[in-house]
């Protein structure tokens, strides 16, 4: 039995598709479906039922996964413990919100290259939702949410804080130093994140329940052109304070008093309960906890 027909076998499974599998090995969807019906026949049994272009395993091919991934995760520190002895190196995936990553990326990643130069780094950017079926299908390693508390048994929470929230705007604009209701702001002009991104899914459901509505004049998820925007004086914005805090104390946002409005959100990096912990991705982990979250 071939350990390379396991670990293909292992991708089509945590995947549930051959056509992911064999974009995220390299190999042409032929040569995974070759591989599988190489296994089957070495087991004498099916492996996977077919039906409809969907596929998912059959009782004798769960008890199959348990084992491969046990040899995949062997295979993989193998090659750690021998090509470069003392050197953390590999390939990490997170997905984020866009605000995550350009924190990370502004803030921390000069730093963090000096620390694993041989470590690279994906960033990718999905809803909530998204990120959960992402990591259930091990497309990623680590996701970080900006949600409300999450908590599952499936998951394990490496690193969480509350995080603050505020209306803001340009530092000239005439709601400045005012106490406001919610109500009197909803009509002005706002620039927000897109729909169903996380914190902006709970700030839409807040509104709905107050029978309110705010009709944005822009959408987008780079929240770094959204400040610039504001600092033009163009409109309002509900922002986590670690994208805005900066700009607030240079003097050219402001955070508007908006008495009769809070919502909870979090910050959490997660990552699935059964993920192999490699060392590079260990490493990753270890240096995100050892950091300011909010800073």
């Amino acid at each position: 039995m071939e350990i390379r027909n396991l670990i293909s076998f292992v991708h089509v499974a945590e995947m549930n598709s051959f056509t992911k599998a064999a974009k995220a090995l390299g190999y042409s969807q032929s040569t995974i479906s070759f591989q599988i019906k190489q296994l089957e026949k070495e087991l004498n049994c099916l492996l996977f039922e077919r039906i409809n272009h969907t596929i998912c395993l059959t009782e004798k091919g769960q008890e199959l996964l348990t084992y491969a991934q046990q040899v995949s995760h062997l295979t993989e520190e193998f090659k750690e413990n021998i090509t470069k002895p003392g050197v953390i190196a590999g390939h990490v995936h997170i997905v984020t919100p866009d605000s995550i990553c350009e924190m990370m990326m502004s803030r921390n990643y000069a730093d963090f290259y000096q620390h694993y130069p041989d470590i690279s780094l994906k960033f990718s950017t999905a809803d909530t939702d998204d990120m959960f079926r992402i990591l259930d299908h091990n497309e990623a390693d680590v996701i970080f949410t900006l949600d409300s508390h999450i908590y599952q048994q499936d998951y394990i929470t490496a690193k969480e804080e509350r995080i603050g929230t505020h209306f803001v705007t340009g530092a000239t604009s005439s709601l400045a130093g005012k106490k406001l209701h919610l109500e009197e702001i909803v009509n002005h002009p706002f620039i927000l994140t897109e729909k169903r991104i996380g914190y902006r899914r709970i700030f839409d459901e807040e509104l709905a329940r107050r029978s309110l509505e705010i009709s944005p004049v822009l959408e987008i998820g780079r929240t770094d052109l959204i400040t610039h925007s504001l600092e033009q004086g163009v409109g309002i914005s509900f922002l986590p304070d670690f994208v805005t805090e900066k700009k607030v104390e240079e003097g050219k946002l402001v955070y508007l008093d908006v008495v009769d409005f809070e919502i909870d959100i979090w910050k959490q990096l997660i990552y699935h309960r059964n993920k192999w912990m490699s060392k590079h991705l260990e490493a990753f982990i270890q240096y995100v906890m050892r950091m300011e979250f909010s800073v």
